[in-house]
């Protein structure tokens, strides 16, 4: 399945912002769709899941209350609402994929997007 992550931005801290991942190639609905980022010399960091159908989500603690992981399969599409916006969220944000669900570790991610920069300034 191929990916492709979109609106990043620079936004003021408590701002909002929404990431859209649109998803090609294979059936969207057989992925656990997830969203992950990496800032600056820091490792990939789990942010959000989603299941098949939409009806599981999982969030890392960081963002717990502030941001909502969705999905529409009709049209292969999945999002990432961000709320409350802090300058620790700057980070290269991705999309993934993979098959089954549980687990924050991104190296079970089996395809990746090629990330979309948000930028919190203070």
């Amino acid at each position: 399945v191929q990916l492709q992550a979109c609106g990043g931005g620079l936004v003021q801290a408590g701002g909002s912002l929404r990431l859209s991942c649109a998803a090609s190639g294979r059936t969207f609905s057989n992925y656990v769709m997830g969203w992950l980022r990496q800032a600056p010399g820091k490792e990939r960091e789990f942010v959000a899941a989603i299941s098949w159908s939409g009806d599981s989500t999982s969030y890392g603690d960081s963002v717990k209350g502030r941001f909502t992981v969705s999905r529409d399969n009709a049209k292969n599409t999945v999002y990432l609402q961000m709320n409350s916006l802090k300058p620790e969220d700057t980070a290269v944000y991705y999309c993934a994929a993979r098959t089954l669900w549980g687990g924050v570790d991104p190296s079970t991610y089996g395809y990746w997007g090629q990330g979309t920069l948000v930028t919190v300034s203070s």
